[in-house]
């Protein structure tokens, strides 16, 4: 292993599958609705809106629909929640996994933080539906897994980066972690982390195989 690092943290949507924002972009072109509409609404009362309830899991899955198609009303577009969480569970990128296997067999410990939904919907983390067993089989090689819908906590509070230290017994700076969300990375970094903003799974992989000193990309 290189230098101090013991663990890499890895966010889930957006990293190890593809980015739910290019569902949500294709969902918002089928309906006639301005791009970036749904990342609009998430990001209006980002700590108390509909999105940040559900997953922290203080409602339901029909009281999600209600209040975002509210809250996608009162800025101006018509929009069920419903919707937005059929299309929000992302395709595994296969590099990512195989990421994994060398990351472990170089003997970094490997852990997912994830905000999340309740089980039954999203990215999967609820572990349910047609991509059920696909996503078993990438999150048995993370020792530890920590899902807001189950902590009651979501990113970026910076208690759920500690809760993950604390479980894997490590100091901060000792983990790396990766998010496609800067808002999420921060925290992250402030605490003492290495953190990798994920925009595409070559870059992120280049990003971290050069800080690591191995070779992530074929």
């Amino acid at each position: 292993m290189a230098g101090s690092y013991e663990a890499v943290i890895f966010d889930f949507g957006g990293v190890i599958t593809a980015s739910p924002f290019e569902a949500f972009n294709r969902l918002e072109e089928e309906r006639g609705l301005p791009r970036d509409f749904v990342r609009r609404v998430n990001a209006t009362n980002p700590d108390s809106n509909a999105w940040a309830l559900f997953e922290r899991a203080e409602i339901d899955a029909a009281t999600f629909d209600r209040l975002f198609a509210a809250e996608a009303a009162a800025i101006g577009h018509e929009l069920d929640g419903a919707s937005v969480l059929a299309v929000l569970s992302g395709s595994i990128r296969p590099a990512m996994v195989t990421a994994l296997d060398r990351l472990k067999g170089e003997g970094y410990r490997l852990a997912c933080i994830t905000n999340n939904v309740p089980a039954g919907h999203g990215a999967g983390m609820a572990r349910s539906g047609d991509k059920r067993d696909a996503y078993e089989q990438v999150f048995a090689r993370f020792e530890h897994v920590i899902e807001s819908s189950k902590a009651g906590v979501r990113k970026p509070d910076p208690r759920i980066y500690l809760m993950m230290c604390e479980h894997l017994g490590l100091e901060p700076g000792s983990c790396v972690y990766l998010d496609d969300l800067g808002i999420n990375c921060k925290p992250a970094a402030q605490l003492g982390m290495a953190a990798i903003k994920v925009t595409s799974g070559e870059q992120a992989l280049a990003e971290l195989g050069e800080l690591l000193g191995m070779t992530l990309i074929d």
